[in-house]
């Protein structure tokens, strides 16, 4: 048999192939055929090489980039898989391969889609090598640890006392979530279990996840896949199991404050034992387009890269320098050796064994089998050393600091007639982690499932669609105790916040008001004087600021702050009246007039303007605004599906915008309809359905 690429009516690939190299190949061609800008951005971005063609609004990434030595640790995790598994090496090869001819297709203009952003700033798609899916991989998923929420605390710990750590412990504007939950066959109405979620991602044009069909002789699997990367690691239904995971919040990088010095032969860094030792150092240049290049000097110490400040500190002259300590650094393996037995898989036992072969991001995961087997566990590493490492930045040079293994990871059993939810709460992760999202996603998640006995794939969208908004509690509460007497416009707002049904829909009037007083109180909090270093700007590059800036951080935790038993002296009372009053005298309409999707392009893009929106952050319909900043959400759920065990043809998915990456192609943005909506499209699994393409 020759590979055999198929499309549904929504344009989704689906690959047949002899076996598992020639799959591979295929989905990389075909990936590349409709997604080549996408995946030249996201080469260039693990390189640090975006702003030779974005220009300096770039510079900062690449800078980043680099200091982390993203692309160095690509490398070293593509040789390291080479000795130690030379088949899924060879997979990820077939892969890299198959991207290059697709590549060529485009640039040759023969590919049916083609890719106009690449005349717009006069780049031409490069060579891919083999190391690139791992750097693309890596790119994507080193934030997901929240090293940078490290310097935050440190901040904290600095200005205000230890304390305040717990204060502002809560999911915030730079982390990634999802929804997950798992119905055993005593819950649905088949008999066999249910999974489905939904991942909260930044939202990307073209989108972050890409719908896809891999079968060969071993396997045939649907799924959500990472364009430039193998197989289906996160999202996926092999017919006789299905799987799917959350960010399980852990801890697994850790911030070092360094000693260092300038010597003749270059740079040293003062160690634990005492004394000085040589860190490896080199110069890097960032072609900038429009402008001149920038020079980059790149150390790491014992502990790992520079990413922030070096001998002579930050820019603004702070005498600081960072070195992070990540485990693909470490280890150099990123798990990849796990995604071929993932796809193998036939039982949750497959999928558990596949499971600990993963690295990075630590996720949780759940699994469910056509026996009714299922699974829920965390999969990843995480080191062991002191807690107080999980609080804040320490010092190098000081002792007992050392990575001393990795932890076990938690898992627990699925109730036998019940569910299992996952929403990165302090749940099953916790032994691992510092901050995680609020328990309010997972309540209501839970309280849904309980309201019925059975549950079907139609059913599900009444839980991904979810927008009440139980952290509007802490606010609320704070308006009914305002004791001095109101204006009347603002008591008239009381009455109606009071009374509302504390839903986010996009629609009303009243979720919009409360937003509004949301942003004022935020506001007004974040600039008390109590507050005043940690508003004061940072030198810090503008890749950490989605952490380090206080007003996202008031936003975020504004639930803590406001029934915390005593706020640093701020009189609470007054500022939410005072907030009150304000936002009375300011009439808002509905909610998705400000609440609109925010789609990051690599390019802007002068189509009309996206959607408003319904949700919003601890909303199980997670569209994330940031209080206090704004009312657009960026971040919004990357995908949602339904892997249905009893027969895979009635499972359903969906993504934001469609299947092909190229402007005005048919398939960019026919999903989203559907999407805004919370209406699903069918997996096709017929063959006989599917329109085929063409042989490879």
């Amino acid at each position: 048999m020759t590979t055999e690429i198929y499309r549904d009516a929504w344009g989704i690939p689906h690959l047949r192939a002899d076996g598992v190299l020639a799959l591979a190949r295929a989905q990389g061609r075909v990936t590349a055929r409709d997604r080549a800008w996408q995946l030249e951005v996201e080469r260039h971005r693990a390189q640090g090489t975006t702003a030779a063609f974005l220009g300096p609004e770039a510079v900062a990434w690449d800078v980043f980039a680099r200091r982390l030595r993203l692309a160095d640790t690509a490398r070293r995790c593509a040789a390291h898989l080479e000795e130690t598994d030379p088949e899924s090496a060879a997979w990820v090869r077939a892969y890299v391969e198959g991207v290059n001819e697709g590549l060529a297709e485009v640039a040759d203009g023969v590919a049916p889609a083609g890719a106009p952003e690449f005349a717009r700033v006069g780049l031409a798609p490069g060579r891919w090598e083999p190391w690139t899916p791992y750097a693309i991989w890596l790119s994507a998923h080193i934030p997901f640890a929240g090293f940078p929420s490290k310097i935050w605390r440190d901040r904290l710990r600095r200005h205000l006392g230890p304390e305040a750590v717990a204060l502002f412990a809560t999911d915030g504007p730079g982390t990634a979530g999802s929804n997950g939950w798992l119905l055993t066959g005593d819950r649905t109405v088949t008999g066999r279990p249910l999974l489905a979620g939904d991942p909260h991602r930044f939202i990307e044009d073209p989108g972050v996840y890409q719908q896809i069909r891999l079968a060969c002789e071993e396997f045939d699997v649907v799924g959500l896949a990472v364009p430039g990367v193998p197989g289906i690691a996160h999202f996926g239904h092999a017919g006789a199991v299905a799987w799917s995971i959350t960010h399980a919040m852990a801890d697994s990088q850790d911030l070092y404050r360094e000693r260092l010095r300038r010597t003749g032969a270059g740079v040293e860094a003062l160690g634990p034992d005492g004394l000085w030792h040589r860190a490896a150092l080199h110069t890097e240049t960032v072609e900038v387009a429009g402008e001149e290049p920038v020079r980059v000097e790149i150390i790491e110490t014992g502990r790992g890269p520079v990413v922030a400040g070096g001998p002579e500190g930050l820019d603004d002259g702070t005498p600081l320098a960072l070195s992070l300590r990540y485990a693909a650094r470490v280890t150099a393996d990123l798990g990849f050796s796990a995604l071929l037995p993932l796809l193998r898989s036939r039982t949750v036992a497959d999928v558990d064994r596949a499971a600990d072969r993963w690295a990075e991001p630590v996720n949780v995961l759940q699994a469910a089998d056509t026996d009714g087997g299922t699974l829920h566990r965390v999969a990843g590493r995480v080191p062991l050393r002191p807690a107080s490492h999980g609080t804040g930045v320490v010092d190098a040079w000081e002792d007992g600091h050392a990575w001393e293994g990795w932890h076990a990871t938690p898992r627990a059993a699925v109730p036998g007639r019940g569910a299992a939810v996952m929403a990165n709460e302090r749940g099953l992760a916790a032994p691992l982690g510092v901050e995680f999202a609020p328990r309010h996603r997972a309540d209501r998640i839970a309280e849904l499932l309980a309201g019925k006995e059975k549950w079907a794939v139609a059913d599900m969208p009444a839980i991904h669609m979810d927008t009440h908004l139980a952290s509007a509690a802490a606010l609320l509460e704070q308006i009914e105790g305002i004791r001095a007497p109101l204006g009347p416009e603002a008591a008239a707002l009381r009455e109606r916040l009071l009374g509302w049904d504390r839903r986010m829909d996009a629609d009303s009037g009243d979720a919009a008001a409360y937003a509004a007083l949301r942003t004022r109180v935020v506001r007004a909090l974040a600039a008390q004087p109590a507050f005043a270093e940690l508003a004061r700007p940072t030198a810090h590059s503008e890749v950490l600021l989605p952490w380090l800036a206080l007003l996202p951080r008031v936003g975020f935790a504004l639930e803590n702050m406001l029934r915390a038993k005593d706020l640093y002296g701020i009189d609470r009372e007054t500022v939410v009246r005072e907030a009150l009053e304000e936002t009375a005298a300011r009439p808002v309409a509905a909610w998705g007039d400000t609440h609109r999707l925010a789609p990051w392009r690599a390019l802007p893009d002068p189509a009309p303007d996206e959607p408003g929106l319904s949700g919003d952050h601890d909303c199980v319909l997670c569209t994330s605004a940031v209080p206090g900043v704004t009312d657009l959400a960026a971040r919004a759920p990357a995908a949602r599906f339904v892997w249905d065990l009893a027969r895979r043809e009635d499972s359903r998915w969906i993504v934001p915008f469609g299947a092909c990456g190229v402007p005005g192609s048919p398939h960019h943005r026919d999903q989203l309809p559907l999407w805004l909506a919370g209406d699903l499209a069918p997996v096709v699994t017929d063959w006989d359905q599917l329109t085929k393409e063409t042989d490879v």
